[in-house]
């Protein structure tokens, strides 16, 4: 344990679950690198993942972004691939642009595409899949409003989904974001995974929360508290 994780240690009382304000407050404090830390949310949920309608995946805009430039690659032909340049999108493309990537090129965060070029994009499955780049309807990155698109991306968008293990991690901003601003990301996070929550799930959904940074130690949340705050 170095000195500095170990002084962040220090300001975590062991064993206490914080209130969504607590953690909030304190999460700030643990961040000792010299870079800008991410501040992560994770959690364990109350599904099974091995079955299909027992997966939780979304997507989510937060408030406040999270602090960094996203990389908006669009494949898309003709007026649409103009709306993608004036969308602010880093690289547009279509035959080209898929060549591009299939050998390797992988300079971008975000991946969106018009229906009509699934087609061909589809041949990059296994480059942008374990990724998780690939575009899908689902999480709205395959779709005519590439310009909706983009900016949502550019905005914060973040997708959600959970591990095998019925995990989830998601990042919720800058440590220097400070408190309220992390909160009202974190917000927006727990409705929009609350409202995912299947059908077929049974008892608890939300069992317990963590914050983290980068490199700082985790804080409990007071899982009651949540559940409580997003019926």
């Amino acid at each position: 344990m170095g000195k500095k994780y170990a002084a962040a240690k220090a300001k975590v009382t062991e064993g206490k679950i914080y209130n969504v304000e607590g953690g909030f407050e304190l999460i700030p404090q643990l961040a000792s690198a010299k870079f800008d830390e991410t501040v992560e949310v994770s959690g364990r949920l109350g599904v099974d993942p091995k079955h299909p309608e027992q997966m939780v995946r979304g997507t989510v805009v937060m408030p406040n972004g999270l602090g960094k430039k996203v990389r908006v690659i669009v494949f898309a032909k003709g007026e649409k691939a103009v709306e993608a340049k004036e969308a602010g999108a880093e690289h547009v493309g279509a035959e080209e642009l898929i060549e591009k990537v299939s050998k390797g090129w992988l300079d971008f965060d975000s991946v969106v595409a018009t229906p009509d070029i699934m087609g061909a994009v589809g041949k990059l499955g296994k480059v942008l899949g374990p990724r998780g780049l690939m575009p899908n309807p689902k999480l709205g990155t395959v779709t005519f409003e590439v310009k909706r698109a983009v900016t949502e991306l550019k905005a914060g968008k973040v997708e959600f989904r959970v591990d095998k293990a019925g995990n989830i991690h998601v990042p919720v901003g800058k440590a220097s974001f400070g408190p309220q601003k992390l909160r009202e990301n974190f917000s927006s996070l727990m409705e929009a995974i609350i409202k995912a929550k299947p059908s077929s799930s049974k008892g608890m959904y939300l069992r317990s929360l963590f914050l983290a940074t980068t490199m700082g130690p985790s804080v409990r949340l007071d899982v009651a508290e949540v559940r409580g705050l997003f019926k």
